[in-house]
């Protein structure tokens, strides 16, 4: 049967393995985020710009099939603003629904997916100071056992030193784990704050040279 101290023991390693697998798991997130979000952004300024002007170069000649193949492209078939924009030619609708048409579809299938997976790296930030903690109180509690004993065994005092070393060693973990995952996640917050930039600037040229054609189309009938 085992007791108390036995248990305590056991909970500390325990500890240690959870915090191993938190920092794993945290890197392996933070890689998807920033594998996710290069998926979605055009891969440089100039890509950005080339886009919107072939955009605005194939509504000029109202050549909405040859606007849905190039966005439609192996090349920009990944990229948020391209699948807006072909969302935008089959569903058209008056401009002002249609900026929130897209706004919703930019939000919900793109920002939601990222935000959801940042919430777990937010939750691993958050628990691994506590994990680290709870291994240092399980071996301080240790440590004060050993200390009342310490009449009856005859303990060697720099045994107990090595005991509460060991005890702390959990709470420096839990922030190595969690200082460097803060620093990912604000570098993600970054990236996601130029994709948002990058795809609001583009579908807003979009929408309003889609605009000036829907007036010159009026005009011309």
């Amino acid at each position: 049967m085992l007791n108390y101290t036995q248990i305590l023991d056991i909970a500390g390693k325990l500890i240690y393995v959870v915090l191993g697998l938190s920092a794993l798991a945290g890197v392996f997130l933070v890689i998807l985020l920033i594998l996710r979000i290069a998926q979605k952004r055009f891969s440089s300024l100039q890509a950005e710009l080339d886009f919107s002007e072939n955009v605005r170069d194939l509504l000029a000649q109202r050549d909405l099939e040859g606007l849905t193949n190039y966005c439609d492209s192996p090349e920009l078939f990944s990229k948020a603003a391209p699948q807006l924009v072909l969302l935008a030619i089959a569903n058209p609708q008056p401009p002002q629904r249609m900026r929130q048409f897209l706004s919703e579809k930019f939000e919900r299938d793109v920002l939601a997916d990222i935000d959801y997976r940042s919430q777990w790296v937010t939750t691993i930030v958050k628990s691994a100071p506590m994990l680290g903690l709870l291994g240092t109180v399980i071996g301080m509690i240790n440590a004060f056992a050993k200390i009342a004993a310490m009449k009856e065994t005859g303990m060697d005092p720099s045994v107990l030193a090595q005991d509460i070393s060991f005890a702390l060693f959990t709470t420096a973990m839990g922030l190595s784990v969690a200082i460097p995952l803060v620093m990912a996640g604000a570098a993600i917050n970054i990236r996601v704050g130029k994709l948002q930039d990058s795809v609001q600037h583009t579908i807003g040229d979009f929408l309003a040279t889609w605009e000036s054609q829907l007036s010159s189309r009026e005009g011309d009938s």
